[in-house]
């Protein structure tokens, strides 16, 4: 599938979270589409700590924050408990496809993937392994929706650890 590019208009897709509520995309208004690579992954868990850790200075930006996981609606449930963001499973990888997200062998051998990896095996959080190898390899990826559904931004990572800043999204969203 291609990939999307600043400009165009987000295609329509409606995802159920873990919770059984519907989110419809194009959004209503401001949205971080968040593709994440498998729940428990060290270093997704990093960038969900770095985000918890803004989320008011996420919010105060008017963005919405939706976040998907190349896992099941059970394995995704059991680390989502405490985060405030919609978790939305995607274990097929439908959502990644269609979005022409990719994977790479090299997804976590990059120095910065490495050491975000590094970062979260030490922290005291539960770990999960992907339930399949493609999980492992899949590069995040980020698209910032406007409510009329044109696209602010894109980012598709050179790498595992490649994920957009929350300084990063906020100067996006206000620019």
């Amino acid at each position: 599938m291609p990939r999307l590019v600043p400009g165009q208009t987000f295609p329509a897709h409606t995802l159920l979270d873990i919770h059984k509520q519907e989110w419809s995309l194009p959004p209503d208004r401001l949205t971080h589409l968040q593709l994440r690579r498998f729940a428990g992954c060290p270093i997704c868990n990093m960038h969900m700590i770095d985000m918890m850790g803004r989320q008011h200075d996420i919010e105060a930006a008017g963005i919405q924050e939706l976040v998907v996981f190349n896992s099941t609606h059970d394995v995704l449930a059991a680390y989502a408990a405490d985060l405030p963001f919609p978790m939305i499973p995607d274990p097929s990888g439908t959502l990644y496809t269609a979005l022409g997200v990719m994977t790479s062998m090299s997804a976590t051998l990059a120095p910065a993937a490495m050491t975000s990896a590094l970062r979260g095996m030490l922290r005291p959080t539960a770990l999960g392994t992907p339930q399949k190898l493609s999980s492992a390899l899949l590069l995040p990826a980020d698209f910032l929706i406007a409510p009329s559904g044109e696209l602010l931004a894109v980012n598709y990572a050179s790498h595992a650890a490649g994920q957009w800043m929350v300084d990063e999204l906020i100067a996006l969203a206000t620019a």
